[in-house]
């Protein structure tokens, strides 16, 4: 029989309500699942004549104009009275808000003092971690996407109470085949209540405090039948911070390997940083089929990935490389309580979430993360260094793939995300770079730069460190930086004048990365992949999409033999010298010497181009190389000693001080 049960880390099972006394309430009901909809009421006593409420736009660490106000149908209110009080159902709610903009409400015919209730439903039906998803298995929300904010009342205290109706349980009943409780996941305290209804039967609600509007909606929360496990984790100051884990979805992960990497991983983060910024912390995570993607708060995560990623009963001593993914993600959003909820752009400090809010740093948050992810699983030996210089050639072929890094700067990647990065379209690669991607590989050079030039002493986990500790001597324990606050610190540990060159040619100019160099330089052997070439899967420079109709092309690349031929984004290439086309076919001709006939529908017109795939560069005898090479990194073999002085001397491979160089903040 599944029961509906409270598993939350700093949450008790009281069956008394809160005591905090809170001048905004918000009751969440979820009785119309079926339909993912979500009735909302809000209570507020209002502090202005003719109120207004508002909706984000944007959630943060996703820097995309999401429009949650979308899916909200209408918002209604009425004045409380002794005659509303009679009939508070529904149908009370007479009077519709006007809407003055896009995500903003206003409540004529109010007065201050006058207390409120507001209703509005809310369609809840987007499977990713940005908003809010309902049907008959989970319940899962962002408050950025349900809860309106009161204009001008954003820092009062604020009460949730989750209405879950006895049919959502009995649901659970017909398509789980275990006695799994329906749990609730959330970072925020919680408080477990059974709701007896008019209609005789059973509800339960679930309570939640936040101090303010914004801090609620950093707080995420899911109910559904999920497995858990719960592990801690030792500050500096042997204070203990307790995690849970959460996985919801059909699943046949391997929980206890989970629990074992997962722990390792978060201990030496906290190793080296010291302490963390939270009490507890809350992993959530929806196991899928093909969803991938992740998103930070302040003392949890929101995570959504493959089912076949999640670690298996048979999981090998080296995690698989689905597996390996799968904690890379666990790695990037925790990692982010620091890095993005602690310390965060200077513009990001104080946010408006109605507009977008541009930074040149975003390289620095999201390409800082994506390089030390990867680098805390060997760091922690959930990984060995084989496996993560295979992540890390992964991340370097990427680059050298994106023909848009000869165009656009990381810094400009970072201010234009807004426009860009979260609206690829057939062009995205060719005119820019990801800050994500470049991000990372920009964080490793100057990881290999600083250790450089301070002889071994000093590494980006000291400029990041250094950045936490003044964070912890503010009050609120936050801090914002700007690109300026950049050069400050990254100065008290290698030359002032090299960063500034550094940041010159390589953020904010398009210099290829000096990533052989480096890499070199630090005992790592670079080889060209012979076998998986570039160009292996994407012959004439084209990204493609094989279908009964033919060869639909989704990409092609600039300078290339497709992109000469005239071939472009969204044709159907039907046939390849007089050939049906299919992949066997673009492949036999992917190098050939002679021009080849190529028919195609464009706008469902019939074309014909000719194709030279080794395209000859005018002027010139050679052939254009379309694709850069693809590479394998490995550790350079050293011998083990060497005789000095009649002495045996061991010798220190050169890439042991970047890639061990962790230990020395661990304890």
């Amino acid at each position: 029989m599944t029961t509906l049960s409270l598993s939350q880390n700093r949450s008790s099972n009281h069956q008394s309500a809160p005591k905090l006394t809170t001048d905004i309430s918000y009751q969440l009901d979820f009785d119309r699942f079926f339909e993912h909809l979500v009735d909302v009421t809000l209570s507020f006593t209002a502090d202005t004549a003719s109120p207004r409420l508002w909706l984000p736009a944007w959630i943060p660490g996703s820097y995309l104009m999401r429009e949650f106000a979308r899916n909200i149908t209408a918002v209604y209110y009425r004045i409380e009275n002794q005659e509303s009080k009679e009939h508070s159902g529904a149908s009370s709610f007479k009077q519709r808000a006007n809407k003055i903009d896009k995500n903003t409400w206003q409540l004529p015919q109010v007065e201050a003092g006058q207390l409120l209730s507001v209703h509005y439903e809310v369609y809840c039906y987007d499977l990713s971690v940005r908003t809010a998803y309902v049907d008959q298995q989970r319940l899962y929300g962002n408050f950025t996407s349900l809860a309106l904010a009161v204009e001008g009342q954003e820092r009062k205290p604020v009460q949730v109470s989750l209405i879950v109706p006895a049919t959502f349980l009995a649901e659970q009943n017909l398509t789980t085949n275990d006695d799994s409780d329906i749990t609730l996941a959330c970072g925020l305290e919680a408080t477990h209540l059974h709701v007896d209804a008019q209609d005789g039967h059973g509800k339960h609600s679930y309570s939640l405090l936040a101090d303010s509007y914004y801090e609620l909606i950093d707080h995420p929360f899911e109910i559904a039948a999920q497995t858990s496990f719960n592990f801690i984790v030792q500050d500096d100051m042997h204070q203990t911070l307790s995690h849970r884990f959460f996985i919801s979805g059909k699943h046949n992960a391997n929980m206890g390997r989970l629990q074992q990497d997962v722990t390792q991983i978060c201990q030496t983060y906290v190793n080296w940083l010291g302490d963390a910024p939270f009490d507890d912390y809350t992993f959530m995570t929806y196991a899928s089929g093909q969803d991938y993607g992740g998103l930070e708060h302040i003392n949890s995560t929101s995570l959504i990935t493959p089912r076949r990623d999640l670690p298996s009963f048979d999981e090998p001593k080296i995690p698989s490389s689905d597996y390996q993914r799968f904690l890379g993600l666990c790695s990037h959003e925790y990692f982010h309580s620091w890095w993005v909820k602690t310390v965060r752009p200077d513009v990001m400090l104080e946010v408006d979430l109605r507009k977008e809010v541009f930074t040149p740093l975003l390289w620095v948050f999201e390409g800082f993360t994506s390089y030390i992810d990867d680098f805390m699983l060997q760091a922690s030996g959930v990984i060995d260094k084989a496996s993560y210089l295979k992540l890390l050639a992964e991340q370097i072929n990427r680059y050298y793939q994106t023909d848009g890094r000869a165009h656009q700067s990381v810094a400009e990647s970072s201010f234009d995300a807004w426009i860009k990065l979260y609206r690829s379209d057939e062009n995205t690669g060719n005119a820019g770079i990801s800050y994500y991607n470049k991000g990372a590989l920009v964080a490793l050079c100057l990881d290999l730069t600083l250790q450089q030039k301070s002889a071994g002493r000093y590494r980006l986990f000291d400029v990041v460190k250094a950045f936490y500790e003044q964070a912890k001597q503010k009050d609120n324990k936050r801090i914002g930086i700007s690109s300026a606050d950049m050069g400050t610190v990254i100065g008290q540990f290698m030359p002032i004048a090299d960063w500034e060159d550094f940041e010159r040619r390589y953020v904010n100019g398009v210099e290829e990365l000096p990533l052989e160099r480096l890499l070199t330089d630090n005992g790592i052997t670079i080889h060209d992949d012979v076998k998986e070439t570039a160009d292996k899967k994407i012959p004439w420079g084209i990204r493609y999409t094989e279908t009964p109709a033919g060869l639909k092309v989704n990409r092609v690349q600039r300078s290339s033999a497709a992109a000469k031929a005239g071939i472009s984004a969204h044709d159907v290439i039907i046939a390849i010298d007089g050939i049906k086309a299919d992949s066997k076919q673009l492949t036999a001709f992917s190098h050939a010497q002679h021009k080849v006939t190529c028919h195609l529908f464009r706008r469902n017109e019939l074309m014909c181009v000719t194709v030279l795939p080794n395209v000859i560069m005018q002027g010139q005898d050679r052939v254009e190389q379309a694709f850069p090479h693809k590479i394998n990194l490995r550790l350079a073999k050293t011998d083990s000693s060497q005789e000095q002085d009649g002495a045996r001397q061991q010798i220190v491979p050169a890439w042991q001080m970047w890639l061990d160089g962790i230990e020395r903040y661990q304890k």
